[in-house]
Order: C-alpha cells, then sequence, then structure tokens
C-alpha cells in the first residue's frame, strides 16, 4: 500500500505538541509508560472484582467499569499520540492522570457501593480535564480547527461526565443506569463525529495520529493485560498449599497466555502497526481498529485471567454455568477481537484458523458443563495453541515478506 499525503498535522506545529518528522515513528516515551503502570493495576482489580462477585449482576458491574477503563485509557493514548511529553506542561498533566487514575483503579472493586463517588470523580476528572487541557494547547498553537475538534469532544464528556455524577449520587440500579447512559454517549462519540449543533462534526482528517506511535500504545496496554494474567497465574500457584494438584493447572494457563501473546503479537501487531503507518486516513483506522476493536482482545484476556484462577484454586470443581462461561468466553472474545482486527486492517476475510478456534469453543460448550474445570480449562488452551500454530504455518508467506522488508 503506498503512502499518501496527509492533511496538515497539529503536532507539526510547536508548543507543546509534537514535532513530527516524515517517515518517523515517534517513540513511546517514559512518561506514558509510568501512567501505564496504574492501569495494570486496574486490570487487576477488574479481573479480581469479577472473581470475587462470579454473578450475571457482578459480570455486568465489571463490564461496565472496563469500558470505562478502557476508554479513559485510550483516549489518553489519543492525546498523547499529540502532546509533545518532553514539555513540563504535558509532565504535569500526565502525572496529574496517573494520579487520578490511581485513584480510579483504587476504587474499582467499591464503585457500586461507597467509593461510586471517588470513581466518578476521578473518570469525569481524566476525561474533561484532558480535553480542556488540549483545548489550551491548540489554542497556543493556533490550530483553529483541531481546537474546535476538542471543543466538541469536550462538550460530549460533558455530557457524559454530568451522568456519570448524577449515578454515583444514586444506588443499586439508579446508578448502573445512569452509568449505562454516561458510556452510551461515551462510545457513541466518534462514531458521531463528536457533531454539536452549531459546532457542526468533525473528521477524521482533524484526528490525524502518528500511527506507529498509536499502535504501539495499543500492543502495551495488551502486553499490560497479559502481564496481568501472569500475575494471577503466578500468584495462584505460590499460594496453593497442593502443588501437585495445581501444577497441570499451572502449565495450561501458561501456555494459554503464550498461546494469546503469539496470536496477537507474531504477525498481528507488527502488520496493523504497517497498515496504520501507510493509511491514507490513519484515525479512521485507529478509531475502528484500535479504539474499538482492542476492546474484546483486552477483555478477552481479563476474563482469561479469571478462568485461569478458577483452574489453579479449584481445578477438580465440577464446571458449572458461569465457570464455563468464563473458560470459554474469554478465549472466544480473545479471538474474535483478534479476527474482527486482522480482517481490517489487512483489508481481508475473516481468518480461518480464528473461525475454526471459535467453532471448537462452540463445541465444548456443551461438553464443559461434564468436565471438571481444569479439563475445561486444559482444552481451552489446546484451542488456542491449534490457532496459534494454524496461523504461523498459514502465513509463512507473509513472515518471509515482512522479514524481506524489513530487511531493506
Amino acid at each position: 500500500m503506498s503512502e499518501t499525503p496527509k492533511p496538515s498535522s497539529p503536532a507539526a506545529s510547536s508548543g507543546l505538541l509534537r514535532e513530527r518528522a516524515a517517515g518517523s515513528h515517534g517513540k513511546v516515551t517514559n512518561i506514558e509508560l509510568f501512567f501505564d503502570l496504574v492501569f495494570v493495576y486496574a486490570v487487576t482489580q477488574l479481573s479480581h472484582t469479577l472473581l470475587h462477585d462470579l454473578s450475571l449482576i457482578g459480570a455486568a458491574h465489571v463490564l461496565l467499569l472496563f469500558l470505562a477503563v478502557w476508554w479513559v485509557w485510550i483516549f489518553t493514548g489519543w492525546v498523547t499520540n499529540w502532546l509533545d511529553p518532553d514539555r513540563i506542561a504535558v509532565r504535569a498533566l500526565m502525572l496529574a492522570l496517573t494520579f487520578a487514575g490511581l485513584l480510579l483503579s483504587a476504587s474499582v472493586p467499591e464503585a457500586f457501593a461507597e467509593r461510586g463517588l471517588l470513581f466518578a470523580g476521578a473518570y469525569v476528572t481524566m476525561q474533561v480535564g484532558r480535553s480542556l487541557f488540549m483545548v489550551w494547547a491548540l489554542h497556543r498553537a493556533g490550530l483553529a480547527s483541531q481546537r474546535i475538534n476538542f471543543v466538541r469532544i469536550m462538550l460530549w464528556l460533558s455530557v457524559a461526565g454530568a451522568c456519570w455524577l448524577v449515578g454515583a449520587w444514586q444506588d443499586g440500579t439508579p446508578r448502573f443506569l445512569c452509568w449505562i447512559a454516561a458510556l452510551g454517549i461515551e462510545y457513541l462519540g466518534p462514531a458521531a463525529y463528536f457533531y454539536v449543533p452549531g459546532l457542526g462534526r468533525s473528521s477524521t482528517a482533524d484526528w490525524d495520529i502518528e500511527g506507529g506511535h498509536f499502535a504501539e500504545r495499543c500492543s502495551l496496554f495488551v502486553i499490560i493485560a497479559l502481564g496481568e494474567s501472569l500475575v494471577v497465574t503466578g500468584s495462584s500457584f505460590a499460594a496453593s498449599s497442593a502443588i501437585a494438584d495445581t501444577a497441570p493447572a499451572f502449565v495450561a494457563a501458561f501456555l494459554g497466555c503464550v498461546a494469546m501473546w503469539w496470536i496477537y503479537f507474531d504477525l498481528g501487531a507488527e502488520r496493523g502497526s504497517r497498515a496504520i503507518r501507510h493509511a491514507a486516513d490513519p484515525g479512521r483506522t485507529a478509531r475502528l481498529a484500535y479504539t474499538y476493536l482492542h476492546l474484546p482482545i483486552v477483555a478477552g484476556i481479563v476474563v482469561s485471567a479469571v478462568g485461569d484462577e478458577l483452574s489453579l484454586t479449584h481445578p477438580h470443581a465440577s464446571c458449572d454455568v458461569l465457570a464455563a462461561i468464563v473458560l470459554l468466553g474469554g478465549p472466544a472474545l480473545y479471538l474474535l477481537g483478534n479476527a474482527l482486527f486482522k480482517m481490517t486492517v489487512n483489508r481481508s476475510h475473516f481468518p480461518l484458523s480464528h473461525l475454526v478456534g471459535l467453532g471448537l469453543l462452540a463445541a465444548l460448550v456443551a461438553p464443559a458443563l461434564r468436565l471438571s474445570v481444569f479439563w475445561t480449562a486444559a482444552l481451552t488452551t489446546a484451542v488456542l495453541l491449534t490457532v496459534a500454530v494454524w496461523e504461523t504455518l498459514s502465513l509463512r508467506g507473509v513472515r518471509a515478506h515482512l522479514a524481506e522488508h524489513a530487511g531493506h
């Protein structure tokens, strides 16, 4: 795919914005990685919260909180793609967001109890405060169209923020419904191009990004989620008093995590990075392939981590309906997200290996209810390994082409 000229980027200006050189790949900086550390904690909190309340209501609560955690992180990823982290003001913003993110993460287990206001307050502060900073930074840079873009975004996030705060003052179902409305507004925003009466709507040209940097940021979040899965596996195994019983589950959990890493990082991450770097409209690619389609990828890892802990703590227990949903649903979400991501960035059909993997997981639904937790987990690991090996063998030509291209 040939690279076509892109519209003027906000990062081409001086001030608080990154300077972009043609053909360059903006590196992920240490302050961005420091910010991401908070979300290691957030992902851990989400998986533990689901494990401690493995019910339909508990799952619905954790899903809502996960969507909020992802949204605040990905919006920050968009903003740091434009801002220059070497500027003191930008670093101050990132550190303030890190502190607010720590409060957000700490409040996750009790977000639907007494810490609802802390969760909502930290979330709204991050979303609206970051957008205000961008309006100011773009005003300083004299970039009127991009500044109006962030005015629209700020207005959408402010309306959603009001729903978050109103919900925080409610209890039970009213809080849940208010927060669903808030998330609905926020998730609809990019799809509606942040349309505001009197200000019109944004365009993907306004969202021009440095594709390589954005792809790397999202890949790092996948690493964060996989790292949390390894932490859960190691901690559960270390806490076990019956090593002989948990050792097979430990091996299965580790191999499942390896297979997940392989499915995304062997070729998928690099091909996605190349696609967005050479896209005529990188903002459009980032919106669909990374902002929306990475959701099921990360969600699949989080749910799979809960399944790993179930298999390590209760390997011989019968697999009930909720356990089966977790053990099979996590890998299914992961494969579906990866398939849609790869199909989008590669402009190809639904990967056959992933389709077969999803079919095998569906075929395990009935048998899982007659198996132990360990054997269900082991079979899902076998499915993930099958997909990883199948895709690796089927894409040998692509691998050789990428290696040859890298050599030039």
